[in-house]
């Protein structure tokens, strides 16, 4: 006889994650024969450069590398992420207290709250913006404050707004610059500012930099390198975006020791570390050219400058990004998002994401990514003008 499954509640309640539904549809389009041209989902579809694959092939075949890894990260690879730092800017880490290898960021993200949130803690979450700031608040018993992000305020969440009661009750504050969904890149007044805030009411500041690399004006900016920064906050970062290396699930964390420590005391609970000859692929890409990293930020300028322009020209008016490679693009009059994103894949056979499915105040908006040949996302944008919109 069969046992009666139940889900755990914090499973049931859970909507379908956003891009695994956006696959879903996808994939059902396709079978009927529909040359999809992808602009949801933000893959870099550039190899990852050839000198970090040959690190890993070298590395792979080492039998040292075939057994367990050290669950914070080889030593090698947190010098390299602290000397990285330093690189870019001028921050001194100590690699053994102030850095932690992640298994990609969102692991790390997603395990802030198991170190620090208890039942009930509030935790301050930007809205619109990467699903798992929510989730790893919702399924360790905390409470999400959502901070609208909207084009009158440059999309920075407004700290002054937030009501004393919360701010007393909260645990974390998350941000992401640049941004993603909307592609905003934060100032340093505003770092200030939040800095400040996680002091006044002891709130831990946790600043996902996943597009750090990926910028088209001055150089964004590491928490870790304001004043007072290294005191109240933790910064993650991946190698995905800037390597195009998504598939290789690898990145870091920096910061307050204590806040590395408790990111690190969970993980040596919940799993092994990442694959020490990825580690070693790391390090080479963080010790690389780094004109390999600009060629990429320049090829997706040119994407950026090629779509922005297609889309105003056919009549869809939208800003062209500061940061990142997504394109956050206003729905036209009488539209919903969802709608919106419908029409463009059924009848157009263009995939985006609506943008309600980053967050309710997301509503009014669809992101495209620019993570496609220039040629392609031509024809993309010819693919919409014949929708009328």
């Amino acid at each position: 006889m069969a046992i009666e499954i139940k889900k755990a509640e914090r499973i049931q309640k859970l909507p379908p994650y956003l891009f695994a539904e956006i696959d879903r549809v996808k994939r059902e389009v396709a079978a009927r024969g529909v040359d999809l041209i992808n602009l949801g989902i933000g893959d870099p579809d550039t190899p990852t450069p050839r000198h970090i694959v040959d690190r890993l092939c070298e590395a792979a075949a080492n039998p040292a590398n075939h057994r367990y890894p050290d669950y914070e990260g080889l030593p090698s690879f947190r010098q390299a992420a602290a000397g990285w730092m330093a690189h870019r800017y001028g921050v001194t880490l100590d690699p053994d207290t102030e850095v932690v290898s992640l298994i990609g960021s969102k692991e790390g993200i997603a395990n802030m709250a198991v170190a620090f949130v208890d039942p009930g803690d509030i935790v301050l979450v930007p809205d619109p913006g990467y699903p798992v700031y929510h989730i790893g608040t919702s399924f360790n018993g905390g409470v999400t404050y959502r901070l609208p992000l909207r084009r009158e305020n440059a999309f920075l969440p407004d700290l002054a707004s937030i009501p004393e009661e919360v701010a007393r009750r909260a645990k974390l504050l998350w941000l992401n610059y640049p941004n993603n969904p909307t592609a905003a890149v934060a100032p340093r007044a505003f770092f200030t500012d939040a800095i400040r805030f996680a002091e006044r009411h002891d709130v831990i500041l946790c600043h996902d930099a996943a597009y750090a690399e990926i910028y088209f004006g001055e150089r964004p900016v590491s928490i870790l390198e304001m004043p007072g920064g290294r005191e109240v906050a933790v910064e993650f970062h991946s190698l995905s975006k800037t390597f195009s290396m998504t598939g290789w699930r690898v990145g870091f964390a920096v910061g307050n020791r204590e806040l590395i420590a408790g990111l690190g005391k969970v993980k040596t609970n919940v799993d092994s570390g990442v694959f020490q000859a990825v580690q070693e692929a790391g390090i080479a890409a963080l010790g690389g050219d780094p004109a390999i990293v600009d060629r990429l930020r320049a090829m997706y300028r040119e994407r950026r400058d090629v779509l922005v322009a297609g889309l105003n020209d056919i009549g869809i008016r939208c800003d062209p990004p500061a940061g990142t490679f997504y394109v956050w693009v206003p729905v036209p009059r009488g539209l919903t998002a969802a709608a919106l994103a419908t029409r463009c894949l059924t009848e157009a056979g263009v995939v985006v994401t609506p943008g309600n499915g980053f967050g309710d105040a997301g509503e009014g908006y669809i992101r495209l990514t620019v993570c496609s040949p220039v040629e392609r996302l031509r024809e993309a944008v010819e693919r919409l003008r014949r929708l009328g919109l």
